[in-house]
């Protein structure tokens, strides 16, 4: 009998870990990106309005990666990586209910990358010529952003759908649900890390 949700969850030891640096590494990587403002009039050209007056700067100036100063560009991409960290943490926190793994491991995931596909394709400050550099929450949404090429958006689109799949096939604790799980963690890391997870955990508890 699946008992999946009637225990407080726990995490693995390597998992665990991830979420606690991951959490720390969020704090970091929102500092790093503040401290762009005090060095950069305009850290990030896309929002130039984003900006302090001048009295407020120090008198130096960041070099820049590409189109970003070097602790914003840092501090983005930490961003990027530990980004999961919160889902997991939420589990452990709150996913002791039957539904807690579907909603957190898995769709919330999906509705953070239907959220940034959205955003990225359509409302986003695109900056040109696009760089290697553009941090993405997904190794396809980098695609996209890197190229500009809506093909990868698609291609976002449809992975961020089979979340939806995984999402619901796990709330009705399906068999098919864990190739679901792993298949979509895989294409969508590292936002995928939390079901890529849960994927696995259940092929170990149904084998």
């Amino acid at each position: 009998m699946d008992t999946v949700g009637e225990t407080p969850p726990s995490l693995p030891a390597r998992i665990q870990q991830y979420t606690t640096a991951g959490l720390y590494g969020l704090v970091l990587g929102t500092v790093l990106c503040l401290v762009a403002l005090f060095t950069n009039p305009v850290p990030d050209p896309s929002f130039p309005w984003a900006t302090l007056p001048q009295s407020l700067q120090l008198p130096l100036t960041q070099p820049r990666i590409e189109h970003w100063p070097i602790t914003y560009t840092v501090g983005i991409w930490l961003w990027v990586f530990c980004f999961p960290a919160l889902f997991l943490a939420g589990y452990k926190r709150y996913g002791d209910s039957n539904r807690g793994p579907a909603v957190w491991l898995v769709g919330l995931p999906t509705v953070a990358m239907l959220a940034w596909t959205t955003y990225c394709r359509f409302f986003w400050p695109k900056l040109h010529p696009p760089t290697w550099n553009a941090p993405a929450y997904t190794f396809v949404c980098w695609l996209y952003c890197s190229t500009y090429e809506v093909i990868w958006s698609n291609a976002a689109y449809a992975i961020a759908l089979l979340g939806v799949v995984a999402t619901l096939l796990t709330i009705q604790r399906k068999q098919q649900s864990k190739y679901v799980l792993i298949g979509f963690g895989a294409l969508a890391l590292p936002l995928g890390l939390p079901a890529l997870y849960e994927g696995y955990r259940r092929s170990g508890r149904e084998s």
